[in-house]
């Protein structure tokens, strides 16, 4: 498969995506009692995406709730952004994943357009 991915990046060039740290990410109690919590960054490599989406899920890939100030939000190309996921406690053990998702727009459909996801693994 990796063999595969290294002909397309030569043939087509270089591929850009989006960035997500850290990879693994660690639970830690909020302010909040009942509720865990981890900081994440995310910078926009990709000058044709705008938008992202957050998600939480579980080792099934089933959505896990949580909260943050961003679960779809503007992120301009080479921008940076912090933002906070929290998770209930009785969710903490069942969260193994949270990803970003680039969100693509419908009126650029006339142009080959690929989606891009990132995840990070829960220590």
């Amino acid at each position: 498969m990796k063999k595969y991915i290294m002909i397309l990046m030569m043939v087509f060039g270089t591929a850009y995506a989006h960035e997500m740290t850290p990879t693994y990410p660690k639970l830690e109690p909020s302010h909040v009692s009942g509720v865990y919590k981890t900081t994440m960054e995310m910078f926009n490599k990709r000058q044709d995406v705008d938008w992202y989406e957050i998600g939480v899920f579980d080792s099934e890939w089933n959505s896990i709730p949580f909260v943050s100030s961003y679960k779809i939000f503007n992120l301009n190309y080479l921008g940076h952004v912090k933002f906070d996921i929290y998770i209930r406690q009785s969710d903490k053990t069942r969260a193994t994943y949270v990803c970003s998702k680039s969100k693509l727009r419908k009126e650029d459909t006339s142009k080959t357009a690929v989606s891009s996801r990132i995840c990070s693994k829960f220590k």
